[in-house]
């Protein structure tokens, strides 16, 4: 019988599979990210899979294994999680009220093949102020986070417009899920059940 293993360390995405009907077990995998890609939609995909053909490999056989890679990027340049409260500092106010992309490599392994996809979000952030920044930063949210953020934070709420998956954003674009988990597995997932869903641009049609 298979199971469903999210091979993540996120506690967001167990949240958001939640909303996917489905039961399944967390065991984050442990890989070597590093790489000499330096697109960032390559790079999401290859870390992606990676991860999943990891988990895979220990799960075993009957383990169809989940994981995702979130990158956040502009200009040319890729922010990944601050190293310290400095670097927070500075992330976030190299991308305070400018538009960037975030984006987001998510792959399932079972049987012996993976499959991944790339979806691609643009975030505009808003024009918060030093105070706010240091504020949030002294919270240690964005200390795990790429791009040194949690774009569903009530308190600080960083973005002024979101174009694309906000699921993806947070950390794992459900409706794209979706679909591999059919095409790799024939595992049928329930539509997601939350309202920002609804009007998803990833969303496919159900029946």
């Amino acid at each position: 019988m298979r199971r469903l293993v999210l091979a993540s360390g996120s506690a967001r995405r167990p949240e958001l599979l939640s909303g996917l009907g489905l039961p399944f077990e967390v065991a984050p995998t442990h890989v070597d990210e590093s790489s000499e890609e330096r697109d960032p939609s390559t790079l999401a995909r290859l870390l992606a899979e990676r991860k999943a053909l990891a988990g895979a490999e220990v799960q075993g056989p009957d383990a169809c294994v989940i994981t995702a890679d979130t990158l956040v990027t502009r200009g040319g340049r890729i922010f990944g999680k601050p190293a310290d409260a400095a670097e927070a500092v500075a992330t976030l106010q190299a991308l305070r009220g400018e538009t960037h992309e975030v984006i987001s490599g998510v792959a399932v392994a079972y049987g012996g093949s993976v499959a991944s996809e790339v979806i691609v979000t643009r975030v505009t952030m808003r024009d918060y102020t030093d105070a706010e920044i240091t504020e949030y930063v002294a919270s240690g949210d964005p200390l795990d986070k790429s791009g040194a953020y949690a774009i569903q934070h009530p308190g600080f709420a960083p973005a002024a417009r979101v174009e694309g998956c906000l699921c993806s954003v947070i950390g794992l674009p459900l409706w794209t899920l979706r679909g591999l988990l059919y095409d790799v597995a024939g595992i049928e997932a329930t539509p997601p059940i939350f309202a920002r869903c609804e009007t998803c641009p990833c969303r496919v049609p159900t029946t």
